[in-house]
């Protein structure tokens, strides 16, 4: 049996679309879940387990799940020992940097040379903008960041935006585009060697799904 890390929240049900297109069909129990975070698929010999986003690269990395999904924004943020499968192209997104309205209509980012941002992805955003010569003082959160702009905490954010919606809301405006998000099947490196047929079935079940689910668009 295979145990695959399955992350909550916004990849999640488009996952699940995917998982029933490739032939999964016990997938669907993964939206009705409340207390139980483990369902099993016999369809495929699967065991899921329903993890936090930045859990599944540890869950997977330490032999505790043989492989799952997770977005490529956790991947680059962890840089966890992982075989990337496929870009499962469900859950995309953007990551961007973002502020106030009043300070983007004055703020010139070709001039920076040192700013203060809240996120989530304190490593992907050092790396971004030390590579443009912009010195970069992280403030680190887990939760709403938008906030941090409100309360003065720093004046920019960077964070995932999928509609814009919740950054208009706060009086936000994207100002750079970090980097494309999408949600990528991973493997633990030792399972895929001792389970590859395995891995291999399910694999080619999901890519065959995408390719159908995108014909369909």
């Amino acid at each position: 049996m295979l145990t695959f890390a399955i992350p909550k929240g916004r990849i999640l049900e488009p996952l699940v679309a995917l998982l029933v297109e490739g032939g999964v069909k016990e997938a669907r129990g993964l939206l009705s879940l409340e207390r139980d975070l483990i369902l099993f698929a016999r369809s495929f010999d699967l065991r899921f387990l329903i993890v936090r986003d930045r859990d599944v690269p540890t869950y997977i990395a330490g032999g505790g799940c043989d492989l799952g999904v997770v977005g490529s924004d956790v991947l680059m943020e962890q840089s966890p020992d992982l075989y990337e499968l496929i870009d499962l192209r469900v859950g995309a997104c953007s990551l961007k940097l973002a502020e106030l309205q009043e300070l983007a209509e004055t703020d010139n980012p070709s001039i920076w040379t040192r700013i203060r941002v809240a996120t989530k992805y304190p490593r992907v955003t050092q790396r971004f903008f030390r590579e443009r010569g912009v010195e970069v003082e992280t403030v680190t959160l887990n939760g709403s960041v938008e906030l941090a702009p409100i309360v003065g905490l720093a004046p920019r954010i960077v964070d995932l935006v999928s509609t814009g919606m919740t950054l208009k809301q706060h009086g936000l405006v994207p100002v750079i585009d970090i980097m494309e998000c999408s949600a990528r099947l991973v493997a633990n490196k030792a399972a895929f060697r001792m389970k590859k047929t395995e891995i291999e079935r399910l694999y080619l079940a999901l890519r065959g799904a995408k390719e159908s689910l995108n014909a369909k668009v």
